[in-house]
C-alpha cells in the first residue's frame, strides 16, 4: 500500500547523532494546545473564514444524511489540510490517513521492528482517520467536482470505523474491479443527497472558487497537522520514559 510505505519511509531511524525523540501521540484541545491554524490567503475584507470548520460540517452532514455512510462518526475525524505544490488543476485533490492499520488493530511487524502509528487526540478523543484537502486545489474545482473529491474519500473508511480503510475482495481492494462501477456508484449518491437537501446552505463553501474567497472574505485559514508516522514501539516506550524521568534522550 503507497500510504504505508510512506509511513514507512518516513519513519525510518535517523543516524544516531540526530535521533529524533519519538512521539507516541500528540494532543489538541482540552488541556492541551489548539489545533494549529493556517493562513491560506488574505482577502479583501475583514472576516475569517474557517475552511476545515465548513468541511467538517459538510462531513458530518453527508453522515448523517446519506445511509451508506452512516457509519462515520465524524466527532473521530479530523478535517486538516496540505499545501498544493503548484496552481495546477489536477493532481492530489484530497486523500483519507487511516490511523490503524488492517482490521483496526493498533500494530504492525514490518521485518524485524514493531510499529504503531501516532495517536492523535482532540479534546481527549481519539482520531481514528485523518481527510486531509489539498488546498487552494481543490477549492478550484466545480461543485460538483468538490462534493464527489468528498464522497470519494469517506468511501475509503471502512465500514466498521475501525481506523483501516474500506478493503474490497481481491486485486482491487481499495477501489474494487471496476472503475467505473465504482465511479458510478458514488455518482448515484451524491445525485441522491443533492438533489433534496433541505438545507443547502450547509454546502455554500463548495459554490466558492480562490478567487471567490479572496474577493468575499478576509483572513482564510485551515487546520495544518504534521503527517502522522509509524513509530517503532520499544524505541517510542524507551523515549517516553526517558522524557517522563527527565533524562534527555538516548542517542547511543
Amino acid at each position: 500500500m503507497r500510504w504505508l510505505k510512506s509511513l514507512i519511509r518516513e519513519s525510518k531511524p535517523t543516524p544516531p547523532t540526530v535521533e529524533p525523540l519519538w512521539v507516541m501521540e500528540r494532543r489538541w484541545g482540552r488541556g492541551a494546545k489548539p489545533l494549529p491554524l493556517a493562513t491560506l490567503f488574505v482577502g479583501k475584507t475583514d472576516t475569517t473564514l474557517n475552511v476545515t470548520d465548513h468541511l467538517t460540517r459538510i462531513i458530518a452532514d453527508v453522515a448523517e444524511r446519506v445511509p451508506e455512510f452512516s457509519h462515520i462518526r465524524p466527532a473521530e475525524l479530523l478535517v486538516t489540510y496540505t499545501a498544493a505544490r503548484n496552481r495546477s488543476r489536477y493532481g492530489l485533490q484530497a486523500r483519507v490517513t487511516p490511523m490503524r492499520f488492517r482490521k483496526g488493530t493498533v500494530t504492525r511487524r514490518h521485518g524485524n521492528h514493531i510499529f504503531q502509528v501516532q495517536r492523535y487526540l482532540v479534546d481527549g478523543r481519539e482520531m481514528l482517520y485523518l481527510v486531509t484537502f489539498c488546498l487552494p486545489r481543490f477549492l478550484d474545482q466545480t461543485y460538483d467536482e468538490k462534493l464527489l473529491t468528498i464522497f470519494h474519500e469517506l468511501h475509503h473508511i471502512s465500514t466498521d470505523f475501525n481506523g483501516d480503510i474500506r478493503r474490497y475482495p481481491g486485486r482491487y481492494e481499495v477501489h474494487s474491479r471496476s472503475k467505473d462501477a465504482y465511479d458510478a456508484e458514488l455518482t448515484s449518491l451524491l445525485a441522491a443527497y443533492a438533489a433534496s437537501h433541505p438545507q443547502p446552505e450547509v454546502l455554500n463553501l463548495l459554490h466558492y472558487r480562490t478567487a471567490d474567497l479572496k474577493a468575499n472574505f478576509g483572513r482564510v485559514v485551515a487546520v495544518k497537522v504534521p503527517r502522522p508516522k509509524m513509530v517503532p514501539v520499544r524505541r517510542a516506550v524507551a523515549a517516553c520514559r526517558q522524557a517522563a524521568a527527565g533524562d534527555p534522550p538516548n542517542r547511543s
